[in-house]
């Protein structure tokens, strides 16, 4: 009687035993995770030259506080701290730092910028911290092989070149093209892009000229570029560039196909102060709807968007891009989180940004999916071209896809 009892002990011990170490298989931490909560830092520009993208921290913060009333992700809620580095690298390290070492945040999510980004991105890859969706449009964060702890999110300016590329070589086949570029790394970017898809082509490249962003006129540029009897200028510049632009080629009297960066396309900054006439007819690409835009007024996408800005962020400008720009960063990083489930390590979460397979963000214009891969960290590469129309932007044609990563 007594080994049967032992032997029923024994068993039990083991069962015992089993069923726990089967319940820490099925859940594993890495530091800022933990069974009632995620920590995902942060860093923005809520102050200083970059201060207008600060709304996108904004709503991130209130889309993770709509999901932790929702329950949060699988249960656990969502503990969000972001700190403003004022568009600085060196506060960027700062901040960076304090995230990862002091506050012992799970990773890093849609932090800003090129310039503070790759101050810390070799720092992240180190710590082996996922430094993930950043909110900057420069090729290098798709490069998995030497960076595996770094991705970006919205498409590169090399993709968004690409795709004016095949733009122009559908729509003017025989054309001379003169492009317009910043002298830093965006303007390059862009010029890289470009070149991957016209050169050896039908069309011509006829003219590269850049400009200093500390230059308080580019007026000589354009007039300098007008006579090299280019039939499209393609303009590869900042907002308040961009503006000079658009109204020195009307000005002058020139007539260009007229291809313009997206990162320009506001119409408060740039079209309003260039003039909406001389705007009128510019080309360029998108990839997310406008929430002021009453195209989208029955569409689902977009039908959330807007129940989730009137409870979570009343008052804010749905003109204003970032927010819808936000919301669809914000809605990738909860998807990429319940997809990880109970494994919640940072090597884990790394492997299923890398695994995003269709996925429609709310606020992305329909049929633009995200596609990931282990060799491919570039959540967005296809647009949708558009031009301005009497005082607002009007999407047309296809969806054209840049084919290759950044």
């Amino acid at each position: 009687m007594k080994t049967t009892t032992l032997s029923l002990l024994a068993a039990a011990t083991a069962l015992c035993l089993l069923s726990t170490q089967a319940a820490f298989a099925q859940k594993k931490y890495d530091t800022g995770a933990s069974d009632t909560e995620i920590k995902i830092g942060n860093v923005e520009a809520y102050s200083g030259p970059a201060s207008a993208y600060g709304v996108i921290g904004k709503t991130e913060e209130a889309y993770f506080k709509m999901i932790n009333d929702q329950g949060g992700i699988n249960g656990r809620k969502i503990n969000w701290i972001s700190y403003d580095d004022g568009y600085s690298p060196p506060k960027t390290v700062e901040q960076i730092r304090k995230l990862i070492e002091s506050d012992e945040v799970f990773l890093v999510f849609n932090a800003l910028g090129t310039p503070t980004q790759t101050a810390v991105q070799k720092y992240h890859n180190a710590k082996k911290v996922p430094q993930l969706f950043l909110a900057t449009g420069a090729s290098k964060w798709n490069d998995p092989k030497d960076f595996p702890w770094t991705m970006g999110f919205q498409p590169s300016y090399r993709v968004e070149a690409r795709i004016f590329g095949k733009y122009i070589l559908k729509a003017k086949p025989d054309a001379k093209v003169a492009i317009f570029y910043a002298n830093d790394d965006f303007g390059k970017d862009y010029l890289a892009g470009l070149k991957e898809v016209l050169d050896k082509s039908s069309v011509k490249i006829v003219a590269e000229e850049s400009y200093e962003t500390t230059e308080p006129s580019i007026d000589s540029h354009i007039v300098k570029l007008k006579d090299t009897g280019a039939d499209v200028f393609v303009n590869i510049s900042t907002p308040k560039f961009a503006a000079q632009a658009i109204k020195k080629i009307a000005e002058i009297g020139w007539k260009p196909m007229h291809v313009m960066t997206d990162v320009s396309i506001s119409i408060g900054a740039v079209m309003k102060p260039a003039g909406l006439e001389a705007s009128e007819g510019v080309l360029s690409a998108g990839y997310l709807k406008d929430a002021s835009d009453p195209q989208w007024k029955n569409d689902e996408g977009m039908k959330k968007f807007m129940a989730f800005a009137e409870k979570y962020m009343p008052g804010a400008n749905l003109a204003d891009a970032n927010l819808v720009y936000g919301y669809a960063a914000a809605q990738t990083m909860v998807q990429v989180l319940k997809q990880a489930g109970d494994n919640l390590t940072r090597e884990n979460v790394m492997k299923q940004a890398a695994s995003l397979k269709d996925f429609a963000p709310d606020t992305l214009i329909p049929g633009i999916r995200i596609n990931t891969s282990a060799t491919d960290f570039a959540p967005v590469e296809q647009l949708k071209m558009m031009q301005f129309k009497n005082g607002q932007w009007e999407l047309f044609g296809d969806i054209i896809s840049a084919e290759t990563g950044g």
